[in-house]
Order: C-alpha cells, then structure tokens, then sequence
C-alpha cells in the first residue's frame, strides 16, 4: 500500500511551523501510544507512520529532501528497502517520548545508539538523464560490517564482559566544582559491555574498511545541487549498530546545446541573414531527443525568442514540464564572393526606410542630438 503524505499523517500544512508540527505530532503519539493501546496493531500502526512522519518534518533538511522528492528522497536507489522500512521506532523515538513525557513511568532512558556516519557522493548527471531519470551504478569507500566477525567484533566462541569501567552503566560521573557531571563511557561506549576477545580482522570494532558498488535511482527532474538520502548506505555502525546515510549530490554536466534555468531550456538558433529577411522555418532539436519546426515570420531580428510549451524539463513530483525558449542568432554572412558583395550594395542602394527602420530612427534621433549641440 502507498504510503500516505506526511502532512496529511499529521494533520497539518506544508506551511506549519516546527511547533505545529510537534504539537501535532505529541497529540497522535499520546494517542495511538502502544503503552496506552496494548495489542491494538491498527494504533501500533498509526503510532508507528505518526513517528516516521515526525522524524522527517522535524528535521529541517529531511523535510526539505521531502519536499523535493517526496518518499523518493529515502528510498534505497529503488531497490525496494526504503528508508524507515527497517525502522526502529522503539529505540529511535524513545529519546522523543522523553523530551514530552518524561521517564515514561519510571523506567531509565536508554543510551544513544552511536550509529555509522553518514556519507557524502557527488553523482554526475547530464541534462539528457535529468530529463527521463537514470539508474547509475556509484562506487565508494566505506565501512562495512566486519565479514570475520559478522559484526559482533568478538572472535568465534568469545562474548561480552560488564564495562569494568562504568560497572555496566554505561555512565560514568566526574565532579567539577560544585557540580557532578554525568558522560557516556568512553570505554564502552555507552553500552556497558565489552569485547573479552576482540577480533583480530577488525581489531574488535566490528567493522572494515572496503570498496562498496550501489545502484542508485536518479529522479527525473533533479539539478545541480539536488540531494537524494539513501538511509543505511553509509557507513557501518560500531559494533553492529545501525549504519550512516549515504547523501548524494547531483552535478550538472554542461550541455553543448541547451541551458537550463529551472525546469526551463534555453537554445540559441543559428538563421541565415536571408531566412530572417524573407521568413522560413528551422527543425530545433529539443530536449526529450525529437525535433520540432520552428516557423521564421519574415522580418524576424537577432534576440528574437518563441516559446515553446511543456517543451523544458520535468517537475519534481508532478507530471509537469517547463518550456523551452528559443532565441534566433541571425548570422552575418562571411567571405563574401565579388558577386554577392556587388548584390548586397544594390539592396543597400534600393533599401529605404521602410526597410530598416530601427537604423533610419536611430540615426535619425542622433542628427537632432548633434544639431541641438550647435
């Protein structure tokens, strides 16, 4: 089943302050709550879209990332493992449900998971890809879980031991002054276990370094400087936990042809001196890899522009286009034979001011400047 909008989830308008939408989001959370609907899967359900919903509105770059793709923007290069489908609500909104209701009856807060680091890719992609979209094949080093180990960061057969640091905490305490000051373990992390027998591949930390190949997709309509979020394609986390994003960053390759401002393309057309004179037409070339032909009206001049509809590149998220603008470059001729030198004088010598009237006015408004001179 589709997924629904975000805002539609949480009631609100994609012009909603980040108070209205945790406001909004704090009455769903309170309501659908497994704690306060046990066994109840539809509530689970709704608590669950509730909380993904907020994780990205929340967030100022998730929510634009959403804006411009849609769920597109964390889904995993169309492979089908989108972004939250491997979502741990329980873990990951439990430092929410602090922030709003306190220890949720007395039960201690869990640690932070320390999660892979994300990652940044800069994808090269020509106007033609922009145009229909592409799948590309990226390669990027990173740190992927430990094959030795499977992660765990133990040799085969070892297991874990209490911190002797933090005594299984996975805090510890320093005073400073008047105050007592209360940290994650350094020496575990947080965890308050460690590794009895670390692995000698990855030196325990359960990770290693490699060469990674990931097929992306590339929306139709991205440009330069657009994002995409693969979630869980960064880098692995220490120790099995969950791993990093992966960032993409799309940069225009320079089209020979086209220029492109927005979801509009911009083309100069070369005529010659007699088509913008006497009219004709010209095939242009357009974007999507057809043609269309252009009528020249008679007496057409250099920067004219046509405008063709719907011709332009495709909008996000929508099944709109821009147009295409098409600017005429009349071009002057050169090297000119005698014969056609002794032509062009004898246009020039029955030529009136019905012919060029631009020039004849032009001239004719720096004659009263000079004579107002004297």
């Amino acid at each position: 089943m589709a997924k629904r909008d975000y805002y539609d989830v949480l009631g609100v308008d994609k012009s909603a302050s980040p108070d209205q939408i945790k406001s909004a989001y704090r009455k769903l959370a309170v309501k659908y709550h497994p704690d306060k609907n046990p066994d109840d899967k539809t509530a689970e359900d709704k608590f669950k879209e509730a909380s993904e919903a907020y994780h990205v509105l929340s967030n100022s770059e998730r929510k634009q990332s959403y804006d411009n793709f849609g769920h597109a923007a964390f889904e995993n290069g169309g492979t089908g493992r989108g972004g939250f489908s491997d979502f741990d609500f329980s873990s990951h909104f439990s430092d929410i449900f602090e922030d709003f209701f306190g220890d949720m009856g007395g039960r201690q807060s869990r640690q932070r998971e320390q999660r892979g680091q994300d990652l940044k890719y800069e994808v090269d992609v020509d106007l033609r890809e922009a145009y229909t979209g592409v799948k590309k094949e990226i390669s990027y080093e990173t740190l992927v879980i430990c094959d030795v180990c499977d992660g765990s960061g133990s040799e085969s057969g070892s297991g874990l031991k209490t911190c002797g640091v933090c005594k299984g905490s996975g805090r510890t305490r320093a005073s400073q002054g008047f105050f007592t000051v209360e940290r994650t373990c350094t020496a575990c992390g947080g965890a308050g276990q460690v590794i009895s027998d670390p692995c000698k591949a990855c030196n325990g930390e359960g990770r290693r370094r490699k060469n990674r190949k990931l097929e992306v997709n590339i929306p139709a309509g991205v440009e330069e400087g657009s994002r995409i979020r693969l979630s869980g394609e960064g880098a692995a986390g220490p120790n099995g936990s969950s791993p990093g994003d992966l960032y993409l960053f799309v940069s225009m390759i320079p089209h020979p042809i086209f220029e492109r401002e927005a979801t509009n393309i911009f083309c100069n057309v070369p005529i010659s001196i007699v088509d913008a004179s006497l009219g004709g037409s010209v095939d242009v070339p357009t974007v999507s890899g057809g043609k269309v032909k252009v009528k020249i009206p008679a007496g057409s001049q250099n920067g004219d522009q046509f405008r063709l509809n719907s011709k332009g590149m495709p909008t996000i998220r929508s099944t709109s286009f821009g147009d295409m603008i098409i600017s005429l470059s009349v071009e002057v001729p050169k090297n000119l034979s005698d014969n056609q030198k002794r032509l062009l004088r004898e246009f020039d010598e029955e030529s009136s001011q019905k012919n060029n009237p631009e020039s004849s006015g032009f001239f004719s408004k720096v004659k009263d400047f000079w004579d107002g001179l004297t």
